[in-house]
């Protein structure tokens, strides 16, 4: 089953110059792909667009549709509706996206009794042990805390936290562990596979870490300023790249074990 359908979308600020240029692509159920590339390639864009999230004044072109439903036709009630339990988004930064005066514990249990969590102690239960997974080892503290008083890698840590409670069906994530050193990067990784090998989820994750992609995905796309170049399983991109960009991409990480890297997908 299509869970995501992408038809030669385009994304443009400015009238001329696509950020996204006619990108076509499709996610499964239980399909975990990686969109790599380097800054400003419009990854990001891609991703945002999926649920509305772009700024005023872009304008868009080609088609979009979330589990069958086309997205042109939802009204921001719809959009919202799918928000939560069947797709989730984690943030580049999600502190940027948290009230900065409203501790954490109140944000995390407004945003689970918002999607239908009624009980006022399995929410503390699942918080609390949510936390812990992401390696949050006094999540009462955390849950006390106002947003300023975390670190940013904490404050990462709970968005992540907060997206994967409710086991989405879909679960966008937006560069998730680029504030988190290497051990929390290997956890929230775990989790993000224990996500899917609990519940089938999908999963679309945007990287400019090509080893992290490499390791997790099932399938990978390389975008290069707008445009999908080339997007295949992922044995197949990482061991035998067709397009240029690819391969310097790949020629560009050199602490990685290419190998390594094609051996973990034989």
């Amino acid at each position: 089953m299509e869970i995501l359908s992408i038809d030669s979308y385009s994304v443009s600020y400015d009238g001329s110059k696509n950020a996204v240029d006619a990108v076509s692509l499709s996610v499964a159920q239980g399909e975990i792909l990686s969109i790599v590339g380097e800054s400003g390639s419009g990854k990001s864009t891609l991703l945002h667009g999926i649920l509305g999230l772009l700024p005023r004044g872009a304008s868009t072109r080609g088609g979009m549709k979330l589990f069958g439903r086309d997205t042109s036709k939802m009204d921001d009630r719809a959009r919202r509706e799918l928000c939560g339990s069947r797709v989730s988004m984690i943030f580049q930064d999600t502190g940027h996206y948290m009230n900065p005066i409203a501790r954490i514990g109140a944000q995390y249990d407004e945003f689970l009794r918002i999607h239908g969590m009624s009980d006022r102690e399995q929410r503390r239960r699942l918080q609390r042990d949510m936390l812990l997974k992401l390696h949050l080892t006094d999540p009462e503290r955390v849950l006390r805390a106002y947003p300023f008083e975390l670190s940013g890698g904490m404050r990462q840590r709970v968005g992540i936290a907060m997206a994967m409670s409710l086991n989405p069906r879909l679960l966008l994530a937006d560069e998730p562990t680029g504030a988190l050193d290497v051990t929390v990067q290997a956890q929230v990784i775990r989790q993000m596979m224990e996500l899917r090998e609990s519940t089938g989820a999908a999963i679309v994750l945007v990287t400019h870490n090509i080893g992290v992609a490499a390791y997790l995905s099932d399938r990978i796309g390389v975008m290069q300023r707008g445009r999908l170049v080339e997007l295949g399983p992922t044995r197949e991109v990482i061991g035998h790249p067709r397009h240029a960009y690819t391969r310097g991409l790949l020629d560009a990480v050199v602490e990685i074990d290419d190998e390594r890297l094609i051996a973990s997908h034989g």
